[in-house]
């Protein structure tokens, strides 16, 4: 970077951008020992901003290309092959092989995990679909940012699942409680370290730091599926999506999902709940706001349920029947109790029907709950609703 600068610095005209850069490669220089030559940070990055506003403001625009690369390396934004590349265009220099070999060795790692990886996960979830294995994906991508490197095992690294989600609790808790100068770096050591977590455990305040953190995930997951919920382009598959392993949101009875969809030859779940009992509970998914057609119509000076909502009640028992069905199998093969299961319909949403009140869609659909046994029928907005009161709640005598 400091090559780079020093070429800055002869290209700058105006004497305002000549003397910005050069504060900041005064400030590089100004360390001691070992660490001469090399100071960076947080001012290096404000300084060489500033120098980007004041090439900015003299009009010298290529000046200001070069520092932005300057900014995105210092901040980590660019790795040095991509620095050094950019550099090379500028003086139209030879490219360095050795680099594009480098660059092609890492895709080749990157594509190989990413294959094989597909592979573990499709062989524990045979019926998954194309858009959960890319959602798996997705997620690894977020948990390699905090590769562990256990003690035990020189040069070797641990990728724990769940990691990313761990760091956002932790910097979002220590954000709300805590004055600390590197939220990320405080947060990386936390939960890199079982001894750090479990004290954070056991201590009080620690464990109201940790509800506090879960309460601020699941007020950012609740906030993210209602957008999905009150899209009038969503379809299941992006409310699935947005559901996945959400399932606190359908109240405390339920425990976790079941790790398979396909319990029946046929039929794929689309979220199967396991209460605390060990029972099955079939969550069926239809559109919200894409759905095409009413909840309800008029009938003898009221309202009652559409054929839309029928098929779906209907569609949902008929899972029921061949999970009793089958019960013995599945309970032998997967553990899981199907006798006892029971089914839950998410379909529409109330802004369908702007000229029906809500409360008449909402008393019609409770209604024909009351005279069906095993299935139940929800809008998407109603079970929200429910989900934010049980959060404001939950905060309040947390």
């Amino acid at each position: 970077m400091e090559e780079q600068l020093e070429i800055v610095e002869k290209e700058a005209v105006a004497d305002e951008v000549k003397a910005a850069v050069a504060a900041a490669v005064t400030h590089m220089h100004s360390g001691s020992g070992r660490a001469r030559s090399r100071r960076g940070g947080k001012a290096l990055v404000d300084l060489l901003a500033a120098a980007r506003a004041r090439a900015a403001e003299a009009g010298e625009w290529q000046v200001v290309r070069l520092l932005q690369d300057s900014v995105d390396y210092a901040q980590g934004r660019i790795l040095q092959p991509e620095f050094r590349e950019r550099h090379r265009l500028f003086q139209d220099g030879a490219r360095n092989e050795r680099w594009r070999e480098h660059a092609g060795a890492m895709l080749s790692l990157k594509f190989g995990f990413a294959a094989e990886a597909g592979r573990a996960y499709l062989d524990g979830h045979p019926g998954a679909g194309v858009e959960e294995l890319l959602a798996h994906i997705g997620s690894l991508t977020q948990d390699a940012r905090y590769l562990a490197a256990p003690s035990d095992r020189p040069g070797r690294y641990v990728l724990l699942r769940g990691m990313a989600e761990m760091m956002v609790w932790l910097e979002r808790a220590l954000s709300e409680r805590v004055d600390i100068e590197d939220l990320g770096t405080a947060a990386r050591r936390i939960a890199g370290s079982p001894d750090a977590l479990a004290l954070l455990a056991a201590d009080p305040d620690g464990q109201m730091l940790i509800r506090a953190a879960e309460l601020r995930r699941r007020s950012a997951s609740l906030a993210a599926l209602r957008r999905v919920a009150e899209d009038p382009a969503a379809t299941e598959a992006d409310l699935q999506r947005a559901l996945a392993g959400q399932y606190w949101i359908f109240g405390g009875q339920f425990v976790g999902e079941a790790a398979r969809r396909r319990l029946v030859p046929g039929d794929e779940l689309d979220i199967p709940l396991i209460r605390g009992d060990g029972a099955l509970h079939v969550v069926e998914l239809k559109r919200s706001m894409s759905l095409r057609g009413s909840l309800v119509k008029p009938h003898r000076g009221g309202w009652v349920p559409t054929a839309e909502v029928h098929d779906a009640m209907g569609q949902a028992a008929n899972y029921l029947v061949r999970l009793d069905e089958d019960r013995l199998r599945i309970r032998e093969e997967f553990g899981i109790e199907t006798r006892r299961a029971g089914a839950l319909v998410l379909i529409g949403h109330p802004a369908l029907q702007p000229h029906v009140p809500e409360e008449e869609i909402a008393e019609t659909l409770r209604t024909l709950n009351t005279q069906v046994t095993r299935v139940e029928v929800l809008t998407y907005k109603e079970l929200l609703d429910n989900a934010e009161r049980s959060l404001t709640l939950a905060s309040r005598t947390g």
